[in-house]
Formats: C-alpha cells, structure tokens, sequence
C-alpha cells in the first residue's frame, strides 16, 4: 500500500507546533527543565497532526456510505446499518472535539459557504413536506459540517490527509474484494446486469468505481511526485483498476481520466517525471484506441442500446420531469428539505437538480460558489503536488456531479472537496520559540590572569 511516512509537504509546522494560532502545542509551556509528557493518542507526529486525526477520517468516510444499495452475503438490516452510520458520525465529532478541546478553527470560504448551506436546508426541511427525515438528515449535515470544522485546524497544504483518504478507501475497497472472492455470484448479480457490488456491505457500482477512480488518481499523483515507491503505489492502483473495470462505472473512468489529465498537466512545466508520464499516457492511449476500439465501445456501452446510451440510462426522463414539475416560490427559493435524492421514486442522480429539489436556488448558489471558489484557488496557487491534487478531486467531483447526487449533502463528493481545501490551505506559520538563555559562569580574574 502507499507508503504513510511522514509528510515532508513545505511549510509543515514543527513537531507539535499549533498549525492554527502558532501556539505551543501540549508540554511545550512547561516549566524549564520538566519532564516531557508521556506519548498519548492525542500527541502530534512529526507533521503536526494527531494520529487520532485518521481515525476521525475514516469516521467520516464510514458514514457516507449509506444503507442502500446491492444485496449482501449475509442480509443487513437497514436500521442496523443505518445506526453504524450515523454512529461513525457522532463518534467522529465526538473525537475530532476531543483532540481539538480549545475549538481551534482556520476559517476558509469552503467550510463558511458548507455552513450557510445549513440555512436553506433547515428551512425547507422544517416543513416537513418530506416528513421527519429531513430533520435528521439536517442533523446529520451539522454533524458532519462540525467535523469538518474541528478538524480544520490541521489543515495546512500538506499531503496527511490524502493519506489518510487513500487508506479509508482501500480498507473498503478490500471489503469488495472479499465480498468477490466469498461469493462471486452475489458480487456481481443479474440485476445490476453483471456489474460489481458489494457482497459484504451495500454498495452500489458506481459507488465503487468513485473510490476506486479517487484513490488510484491520487496514488498515481503521489507515485509522480515521489512520496512513494513503485511497488506500493502498484499495490494500490492496479487492484483497484481491476475493480473499476468490473464496475463498468463510465462516470469514474471519465472523471479519473479527465481529472488526472488536468492534475498532471498542472505540473508539466516544474517536473520532469510529470512529462514523461503525460507523454506515455498520451501514445498508450493513442494505439489502445485504435487497436481495442471495438472492445472500448462494447464496455463502454454496457449492452446498451443507442436510445438508452443518449437518455443516460432514463436519467433524462426523470430530470425532465423534475425540471417541469409545479413549484410554489418558497419551493424554487429554499426546496422541498433534505431527502433521499429521488423524484416520483426515481433517483435523481444530477448533484445541481438534487439541489435545487431539496435547496432550492440558494442551494445552487452555494454549491456552485464552494466549487467556483475551490477552483479558483486551485488556478491562483504556485505547482505543486498538493495542488495537483485538489485540481484532480475537484475535477472529478464537477464530472461526477452531472450524473451523480451528492454534492448538497453529507456524501463522499462532499469530503474529497473538504480534502481539496484541506491541500489549498495556506500553511499556517507558527511563532518559533524564543531561545533558552544559557547562564554564563563567571571565572575569577585571577583565574584568567
């Protein structure tokens, strides 16, 4: 797997500097010559930021992968899987204020424009148009935004938390490869027309193809801007290219491809190893189309006939229908509250019409303005490998938000553009230490004579 060592980002803050307000971390306003405090869970490593700090990330990552979706090995219910989910949740805020007691935050425009997002979601949901549910699922948005902002204190450009997203994702990337393994039949049904599922929990194909396409995008990053080797790096990606082919999600090879093309062509002018994978790129991508293309097409189609292929699998019959729908001016302004992402029973699957059904135009703004922002912040800084990084998430998630829903509320879409503005975060300079006074002993002149 990729490797986790330390991160050796520039700017990263000092063993247990306060990447918020540069104040010295626990045990370093200690009397002169005290004993250092005992190592804990809480402590800083070399770059600054708890170890506990990935446990909350994977938290984070667990409750966004809901409870519907494929039959499983061994039936779930969905009340069970649902108290997993938003127990992962609770537990992750819960720690994140733990390890950030003092509520230390770094302000940015992604997390206030998330916050005022609650606003409209309140609103609508407050209705009760789409029953209790709404409520919690406001609930659950607090929770998670909350989270976000604990934990934002840590967030200074450096590559820890791509790290730690890398690892949430294979860890539940392994759980489909066991599923696969246990029972091939049950991980690739009829219903789903052969795709891969998850056996072991629900999870849908394109939900494995998003995990799949963003940890082999940002492993591939880091294998170019050596923050790790060859054999690690293969170890993650091609598994993971194994089972985004067995998903036949065309979304996530779109949007891995696109978002990879834009990261890498951001680094082609400062690295060396960036041209020449974009250049090996291009010429295997060259002759693949034209000696597979007939293998491409028939993948890529799925057995789809060209009626479907063109209405994105029916998805254009329920958008027009959303779209066409009587709404009063609270409805078009705030939205109906926060659902499950459907219409008349059907998914939405379209991040800006899920939006603007459950938030309305405000919704829209919001969403809109937090991925114009993060873009924009993305083209204003100088190349680097974070950077590269945020322009990949970004990307895919401004791809994958034309035909999947998410962007609006606690999702997976949701945390990697948290992770992109995490890696756009100025690193925060912290005051450095005065230096101890060393007691000069006085010689005798005598002595000296």
């Amino acid at each position: 797997m990729v490797e986790m060592g330390g991160d050796t980002t520039r700017g990263a803050p000092a063993h247990g500097q306060d990447t918020t307000s540069g104040a010295p971390a626990h045990g370093q306003d200690a009397a002169p010559g005290a004993p250092p405090a005992p190592p804990d869970a809480t402590r800083a490593r070399p770059g600054g930021t708890p170890k506990a700090v990935g446990i909350v990330w994977a938290l984070l990552g667990l409750n966004t992968l809901g409870s519907a979706g494929a039959k499983t090995i061994v039936t779930l219910p969905r009340s069970l899987i649902q108290m997993v989910t938003m127990g992962a949740l609770v537990a992750a805020f819960a720690l994140a204020l733990a390890l950030n007691a003092r509520l230390r935050v770094r302000a940015g425009a992604f997390l206030s424009l998330l916050t005022l997002l609650l606003v409209p979601s309140v609103i609508s949901s407050v209705q009760l148009e789409v029953g209790f549910g709404a409520l919690f699922r406001c609930v659950r948005l607090a929770l998670f935004v909350g989270t976000l902002w604990l934990l934002s204190r840590w967030w200074d450009g450096g590559l820890t938390f791509v790290r730690h997203h890398i690892r949430m994702y294979f860890a539940v990337l392994g759980s489909v490869a066991a599923g696969l393994a246990l029972s091939p039949g049950v991980a690739m049904p009829e219903y789903y027309g052969g795709r891969l599922v998850g056996a072991l929990w629900p999870l849908t194909p394109p939900q494995i193809g998003q995990y799949t396409a963003v940890i082999i995008g940002l492993t591939v990053l880091l294998l170019l801007g050596r923050r790790t080797t060859g054999a690690s790096a293969a170890l993650v990606i091609v598994p993971s290219l194994v089972l985004l082919a067995l998903t036949h999600t065309r979304t996530a090879t779109l949007g891995l491809l696109v978002g990879l093309g834009l990261a890498i062509g951001s680094l082609v002018l400062t690295s060396a190893a960036a041209r020449r994978f974009f250049a090996w790129a291009v010429l295997c991508a060259a002759v693949a189309a034209v000696a597979f293309s007939s293998a491409l097409q028939a993948w890529f189609l799925r057995g789809q006939s060209q009626e479907n292929f063109s209405n994105l699998t029916g998805r254009a019959k329920v958008w027009d229908a959303l779209t066409a729908a009587p709404r009063t001016t609270g409805e078009r302004v705030f939205g109906t509250g926060l659902g499950d992402k459907s219409f008349g029973g059907l998914p939405i699957d379209n991040s800006w019409l899920a939006v603007y059904h459950e938030q309305g135009l405000i919704g829209i703004g919001l969403v809109g303005a937090m991925v114009v922002v993060l873009g924009g912040v993305a083209l204003l800084r100088p190349p680097s490998l974070p950077r590269a990084c945020a322009i990949f998430l970004i990307s895919y998630c401004a791809i994958s938000s034309y035909t999947e829903a998410g962007l609006g509320d606690a999702s997976a879409y949701l945390l990697h553009l948290a992770l992109a503005a995490a890696l756009l975060a100025a690193p925060a300079g912290g005051a450095a230490l005065p230096a101890a006074e060393v007691p000069v002993r006085r010689i005798p002149r005598r002595t000296r004579r």
